[in-house]
């Protein structure tokens, strides 16, 4: 019975387990962007995006200021209504849909705090509104405290608390109300540099736990390669990436995204040589030529290129390598100690400062120092070729 069962091509039950199966594993979309543009007179600051984002995701919007992410998130947020396309929630059109209507919660910066509540009260104020009875909202307060560690500071003000803590403060009240959608606006902007560190992977694990769908604007790259699962890059209001933090650290699709998101070496170059799995590029005024591992395109008549190459996928040496391509002696022109790393300039034989990385993880290490003659390697694997 079981193997003629499951051969059977007449057998409508397997079809529908297997149907089912495949539904469960793939994502299930809650926030659908469709052509969305918000013009202020003459100047679009959101033009033609269109975005998907899945359940339980956090997703930020990254870009500098003006690309148009505020914007963004606040026609999500129903404060700005757009000029032209439509946004779904689950489903449902929320284009034009009021504010206060949808199921959706905002974090500002600067947390919004009531001063003269206690934290219980702040909590508590949304679920008030909407009319909740008495002990519901008291059970609900009492689990959003237990989630952010907020119990004992219950009774405390906000002027009582650290940084920190009105930031849990702040996303409790935001979750309190159970939101299909929680919109974050620069949610570390506030704190200082060593406690926003801890407090990415602190309201990552609350938003996880909860489930919750999470947008966030963020200017800071690391934030969002912190706490994101997918990003897309903003600019002159459009989206010019969208992809996972490793997507877009290592797979920039510009120069510009290149240089934005971390610190990266550029090559402007022309290709030698295009395969289907390699390509070979020299560089003015540089005696090596370079070999980079995939391929790009043979149709593309202009063989000017930028090659990027992170600063942490070269290797710093004293002695000249035996290779025939990915190699560059220089001078040490400048040194950053980090603790952890130090930065290395390095002055190339076209005169062009590049970046390196080195780990200092040896205590009795003499590494190169200012003025020092060094080789400069890298893997076939560590270059991007971008189109001009």
């Amino acid at each position: 019975m079981g193997p003629e069962w499951k051969m059977n091509p007449l057998n409508n039950s397997q079809i529908d387990i297997e149907e089912e199966i495949t539904q469960e594993a793939a994502p299930k979309m809650l926030l659908e962007i469709k052509g969305v543009c918000k013009k202020f007179g003459d100047v679009k600051a959101v033009d033609d995006v269109s975005l998907t984002i899945n359940k339980g995701e956090i997703f930020s919007l990254l870009g500098g200021s003006g690309s148009g992410k505020s914007t963004l998130l606040r026609i999500l947020a129903g404060f700005e209504i757009p000029t032209e396309g439509e946004i779904f929630l689950d489903g449902v059109d929320i284009t034009n849909m009021e504010p206060y209507k949808r199921p959706i919660n905002m974090m500002f910066q600067s947390y919004a705090l009531f001063p003269h509540m206690t934290v219980e009260q702040n909590i508590e104020f949304g679920l008030k509104q909407d009319k909740m009875a008495k002990v519901e909202r008291t059970k609900i307060v009492a689990e959003m405290l237990k989630l952010v560690h907020m119990e004992a500071f219950a009774k405390r003000k906000p002027d009582q608390l650290s940084g920190g803590q009105r930031q849990r403060v702040a996303l409790a009240r935001s979750l309190a109300k159970k939101p299909k959608l929680l919109l974050l606006d620069e949610p570390m902007g506030a704190l200082d540099k060593q406690l926003r560190t801890q407090m990415q992977l602190e309201v990552v694990e609350i938003i996880e736990r909860v489930g919750v769908t999470c947008v966030m604007v963020t200017h800071d790259q690391e934030e969002a390669m912190t706490m994101s699962n997918r990003i897309a890059i903003m600019k002159n209001g459009n989206i010019v990436q969208t992809g996972s933090p490793t997507d877009i650290y290592e797979s920039p699709k510009t120069r510009d995204i290149a240089q934005f998101i971390g610190s990266v070496n550029l090559f402007e170059s022309e290709i030698i040589a295009d395969e289907v799995d390699h390509v070979i590029v020299k560089v003015e005024n540089i005696s090596q030529q370079f070999y980079i591992g995939q391929g790009v395109t043979t149709s593309a008549e202009d063989k000017r290129v930028w090659l990027a190459i992170r600063p942490e996928k070269m290797v710093i040496r004293r002695e000249k390598p035996d290779l025939k391509y990915n190699w560059i002696e220089g001078i040490v022109d400048d040194i950053a100690y980090l603790g952890g790393l130090s930065i290395y300039y390095i002055k190339i034989e076209n005169e062009q400062i590049i970046q390196c990385t080195l780990s200092n993880r040896r205590r009795r290490y003499e590494p190169p120092t200012w003025g020092d003659n060094i080789f400069i390697t890298w893997e076939a694997t560590a270059g991007v070729v971008l189109r001009l």
